[in-house]
Parts: C-alpha cells; sequence; structure tokens
C-alpha cells in the first residue's frame, strides 16, 4: 500500500470567502476520483477544523494498492481533468509525501 498526501496552500490574492468555496471545489473535485481511478482504494480531502497554527490551507490523503498505481493516478485522465481546473489554477504552492506502509 502507498500513502500519497498532498498540502497546499491557495494563492493569496483570493478573498477568504472565495478560498473556502474553492476548498470545497478541489475537496468534491478530488474525492469524487473514488472508484474512477484503478488502485485508488481511499481519498479524502480536508479544510475545515484547521488550527491557527496550520501553515497550509487544504490537505489531500489518500491511498494506493501500490506504487505502480500511483503512478497511473498521476497521469489518468480524470485526476489531470480535476488538476488542471480546480487544483493548479488556485494554489500558490505544493508540498507532498509519499510512503509504503
Amino acid at each position: 500500500m502507498v500513502k500519497h498526501i498532498i498540502l497546499w496552500t491557495l494563492k493569496d490574492e483570493f478573498p477568504a470567502e472565495e478560498k473556502h468555496t474553492i476548498m470545497k471545489g478541489i475537496k468534491e473535485g478530488l474525492e469524487g476520483l473514488k472508484g474512477k481511478i484503478p488502485g485508488l482504494t481511499d481519498i479524502e480531502v480536508r479544510f475545515d477544523g484547521r488550527l491557527p497554527s496550520s501553515n497550509a490551507d487544504i490537505m489531500l490523503d489518500s491511498t494506493f494498492e501500490s506504487a505502480e498505481a500511483l503512478k497511473g493516478y498521476s497521469s489518468h485522465p480524470e485526476h489531470v481533468l480535476v488538476a488542471n481546473t480546480k487544483v493548479r489554477p488556485f494554489t500558490a504552492s505544493r508540498a507532498c509525501l509519499d510512503f509504503e506502509f
């Protein structure tokens, strides 16, 4: 099994209310991939309940059957569409941690 965790910070140019709408769109888009990507076993996006000590706006926590499944996810057309329309246009930074467990 492989864990794929991403932390994003949204661009500063968006007001707080718009950021919340953007984060909801990211959550709906990415969580909507469940059942559509081979080898993706679990996917969750979190942004509510962040503490003031946080330095990221939104987190993706996903699980894959293998490193090969994660690689397939990265280029899968459904994922690419969500990334290009709901994530990349709105994010300023991205940190990734992938690990086997």
